[in-house]
């Protein structure tokens, strides 16, 4: 079975990153087969056995601490369950004209719908936000750095989750096997 990794960071301090293979490597040393890294993005995806999506995590989650010196939160989807994400995005129309200003928030947890009433007063540029299958999806409406929108929701506010844009959201897809 297929799985995509999320990291929530790959900045470990003192400007230091997460050097895709040693994490290739770390996946290895927990059993997992054929780790491949999307270039330099904090995301693997690998092949392992049919277990429950939290084992994976928690397995990665001290791996990467033992391996790396820190905590950092993961985030692990089936293989098929990362299709079903791809195919489930409410901008496609957007991520296609431009795959940078549509982001998806992948939950560790899934998010209620009533979440959204609590952001969107911070929509001042015409960004929308979905909620579906539990992940936030975003349309910045143009450059996710220009909104306020990164800002607020945080893991603090959300629970913990990672955004990632679109063209990382596909290119993950396009590297599962089967």
């Amino acid at each position: 079975m297929s799985y995509v990794a999320l990291l929530h960071s790959i900045i470990l301090g003192d400007k230091r990153r997460v050097v895709m293979t040693d994490l290739r490597a770390m996946a290895e040393r927990l059993g997992y087969l054929a780790p491949r890294t999307l270039v330099a993005t904090g995301n693997i995806v690998f092949d392992a056995p049919d277990k429950p999506i939290a084992d994976i995590e928690a397995e990665l989650d001290s791996a990467f601490a033992v391996t790396f010196g820190r905590h950092v939160d993961i985030i692990a989807r089936r293989g098929e369950d990362w299709r079903g994400l791809v195919a489930s995005n409410p901008f496609s129309a957007e991520s296609e004209a431009d795959p940078t200003r549509v982001h998806v928030r992948v939950m560790r947890s899934p998010l209620h719908p009533d979440v959204l009433e609590m952001f969107r007063a911070h929509c001042s540029r015409g960004e929308r936000m979905e909620i579906v299958r539990g992940d936030l999806w975003v349309d910045f409406g143009g450059k996710a750095s220009e909104s306020k929108l990164p800002g607020i929701l945080t893991t603090k506010r959300l629970g913990v989750g990672t955004f990632r844009n679109w063209n990382t959201v596909r290119g993950l897809r396009d590297m599962l096997s089967g």
